[in-house]
């Protein structure tokens, strides 16, 4: 197992970012505290990966990395080779590359991201 060293006492405000992304029915909230970049996700009912960021990265399937902690709302995700799990509040989550994922309901998705912010909605260049 990985051990993490945290150097410096630090805190940011997600209500204010160091960067906000708005790829449709999306708004991700980044702040970096010492080496870590963390990002709120917040998803709109009817958000897709498929139709919202998936034209913004360029890719088949979402092939970044998420671990992350469930705020509100409920998500669906499914891996390319056909695995399908639910994350709706209080639950924390782990995803591989190669997956698709959509809003579950008509309530907002929001999730606290530690591993994929720094990449996630960016256009490649």
């Amino acid at each position: 197992m990985t051990v993490n060293l945290v150097t410096q006492l630090e805190v940011k405000s997600h209500n204010s970012p160091d960067e906000t992304r708005r790829p449709d029915k999306s708004v991700i909230e980044v702040v970096t505290v010492g080496d870590y970049t963390i990002g709120r996700f917040t998803f709109e009912p009817g958000w897709t990966w498929a139709d919202c960021i998936k034209p913004v990265v360029q890719t088949d399937s979402c092939q970044a990395n998420h671990v992350g902690y469930c705020l509100s709302g409920a998500l669906e995700v499914e891996t390319t080779d056909g695995k399908k799990i639910s994350i709706s509040k209080g639950d924390s989550y782990t995803i591989p590359p190669g997956h698709n994922a959509w809003v579950v309901g008509d309530e907002t998705y929001s999730a606290i991201e530690f591993v994929s912010a720094a990449e996630y909605g960016v256009k490649p260049e």
